[in-house]
């Protein structure tokens, strides 16, 4: 009679333990991985999209300004080389910046996450200045938590939008 109980329970738990692995498994199917592109060289726009601009923090600037204190947030673009040196050429023949008439072809706008602009390069000369991007908050007045660049190609009216950034080290 125990034997019987005892073999009813153990079933009985087997059953429940199928169960929930049968359930899952439908509730979290494993992902077929797709197969990756391709890299290809960069040709000049619009020919071919430019990559997505990888954004990280290099560093905090501590600076005073106008008698305020500021921290400056640094950033680099990891992957700046990708991009043709003909997006940051002068542009005359398209819209000024402020008095800069001969501002890039290409300007670098920092965003916040819910997409409030925060600061802006128009007159980046090379692919290599994205190393040297940067965004100021007063120094006390918490940042915030992410960041994105949009890289903006004024000649093409093509954006390219990096992944969030930290504003913290």
């Amino acid at each position: 009679m125990k034997l019987t109980h005892t073999i009813k329970m153990l079933l009985a738990s087997l059953m429940l333990a199928i169960m929930a692995i049968a359930q899952s498994a439908q509730a979290d199917p494993t992902p077929t991985p797709s197969p990756e592109p391709t890299p290809s060289p960069f040709p000049s726009p619009p020919t071919s999209p430019s990559p997505v601009p990888k954004l990280y923090l290099k560093g905090l600037e501590y600076y005073t300004a106008n008698g305020k204190n500021w921290v400056r947030h640094q950033y680099d673009v990891l992957n700046k080389t990708d991009y043709p040196a003909a997006l940051f050429a002068p542009a005359p023949n398209l819209p000024p910046c402020g008095a800069n008439a001969n501002s890039s072809r290409t300007w670098v706008d920092f965003f916040d996450q819910t997409g409030k602009r925060l600061y802006g390069f128009c007159a980046l000369g090379k692919p290599e200045d994205l190393g040297d991007i940067w965004f100021a908050t007063e120094e006390g007045v918490i940042p915030p938590s992410w960041i994105y660049i949009e890289i903006n190609d004024r000649q093409t009216n093509t954006k390219y939008k990096s992944n969030l950034g930290d504003t913290t080290l």
